[in-house]
């Protein structure tokens, strides 16, 4: 096996290194021939089920492009059903619950998490990986509090999160006891993550901008805090990442976390400016992936330009590869991001 390529993680920790690390959300899947294929007969959860078939699926996006990092093939909601939560994931929709919260006694009714006892496949898919096929780090990962709760108050996906919203400000002893319950099974969750073998973990706060600045302050980043304060711990790197959450960075920079994950709306000049200081992940849109060549060249060029004025720039995109983008323009994209950033650091030395 090839030495250990520890970019991503010095890079994590605001290190200026040789080039800009790059890995890319749903770089497992979605668009490889060999995952589509392997999607033919086998679901989400059973994949995940199946260690060796679910590592092969973390493990061939870096073997495909030559990425920096893994990311766990995984679901945020797939830590639920150990705490009684009835989730589905269906195709075409997302994850879908069937006994939705409603009251403060739903939520007293939600068990403890044990990863060793709940999900004990995905320790095992981590450790093969680990011990035996990567040669860069593994990305463990969770949902956050509030986008777990939005699937578990609505239902299923939602496009605006009334229900969540609502309930969130007028049952604040039910939301509260939630974040707590959450909370403890995410800590309990990524702590066995980074015991298995996991080397940086990204926290999916998808759909936290749905919220203004004040009601997060109030009702989530206490939350965030005490969550990023307790896996600060296991001393790996903390990602925070959400979609259309800009306007959320400045309370991101105050979490005890090492990098803050930007989607495309906010350009990293602009971050830096706002005062975002820890060590910074993104952020080509996704949809550019379509896009001719010479205008992927030139974004993925200004992107690394901005990342290098401050050292700490993990290259990704603003969100994750969809289906239709074609595998050979992810690893085109790879080396041309290894290649410009290696010549521009070479020209601050």
């Amino acid at each position: 096996m090839k030495a250990f390529n520890d970019t991503l993680l010095r890079a994590a920790k605001g290190e200026r290194t040789e080039y800009t690390p790059v890995w890319y959300m749903r770089q497992a899947g979605r668009s490889q021939p060999e995952y589509r294929k392997i999607k033919e007969t086998y679901s989400l959860e059973e994949i995940t089920h199946q260690p060796e078939l679910c590592a092969y699926v973390t493990r061939l996006p870096v073997e495909n492009y030559d990425v920096d990092a893994a990311i766990l093939y995984k679901d945020i909601v797939t830590p639920l059903p150990g705490i009684g939560v009835d989730v589905k994931i269906k195709a075409g929709v997302g994850p879908v619950i069937s006994n939705p919260i409603r009251t403060v006694k739903d939520v007293e009714n939600l068990g403890e998490f044990n990863a060793k006892e709940h999900t004990p496949f995905v320790l095992e898919t981590i450790k093969i990986l680990t011990e035996e096929q990567l040669n860069v780090p593994l990305i463990g990962f969770a949902g956050a509090p509030f986008t777990l709760a939005s699937y578990m108050i609505e239902g299923g996906p939602s496009r605006n999160y009334n229900k969540t919203k609502s309930f969130m400000v007028s049952e604040p002893k039910a939301w509260f006891a939630l974040m707590d319950k959450l909370a403890d099974m995410i800590i309990a969750d990524v702590t066995a993550q980074i015991e298995a073998g996991a080397k940086a973990i990204q926290v999916f706060d998808s759909w936290v901008g749905a919220l203004n600045v004040e009601d997060y302050r109030v009702f989530i980043k206490p939350i965030m805090t005490r969550i990023f304060a307790e896996l600060r711990k296991e001393n790996v790197p903390l990602i925070q990442f959400g979609v259309g959450a800009s306007h959320l960075v400045n309370e991101w920079n105050d979490l005890p976390i090492d990098v803050v994950g930007l989607d495309w709306r906010m350009p990293i000049r602009k971050a830096r400016e706002l005062g975002v200081e820890k060590a910074v992940q993104g952020n080509l849109d996704p949809s550019l992936l379509l896009a001719d060549w010479s205008v992927i060249e030139q974004r993925t060029k200004d992107i690394i330009d901005q990342g290098l004025e401050i050292p700490g720039h993990i290259f990704n995109l603003g969100h994750g590869v969809f289906p239709e983008v074609n595998p050979d323009v992810l690893k085109r994209l790879t080396t041309l991001i290894h290649e410009y950033s290696r010549e521009q650091v070479s020209k601050l030395d």
